[in-house]
């Protein structure tokens, strides 16, 4: 992975721009990754396979190692990613629960 293309701005105006873009990009793929966080509720067959320790210090490792080919600090990446990683698992046992248990009454 190389470094992304960063372009020169000479305003606040063109880095919030540029911010702006990004986040709607950012959005978009959080969506997506949270339909796949949906259909692994869907797949799993027991709550207790929702937490993958090991499938969580896998994600970690490979996103610090992006981070370091793309020049990026490791450390915002890793804190970042803990972070959505916690919040997908607190949706994934909502809709586990939701699947498997059905509506509240």
């Amino acid at each position: 992975m190389s470094k992304p293309p960063i372009q020169r701005c000479e305003t606040m105006a063109e880095v919030r721009h540029h911010i702006d873009a990004l986040d709607d990009r950012i959005v978009a793929l959080l969506a997506e990754r949270g339909g796949y966080v949906a259909q692994a509720a869907r797949i799993k067959q027991s709550a207790d396979q929702i937490v993958d320790t090991a499938r969580i210090d896998f994600i970690i490792d490979r996103v610090r190692a992006r981070a370091r080919e793309a020049g990026a600090p490791e450390t915002v990446m890793d804190v970042t990613y803990r972070a959505m990683i916690a919040a997908f698992i607190e949706f994934e046992r909502a809709e586990f629960k939701r699947l498997k248990e059905g509506p509240e009454t």
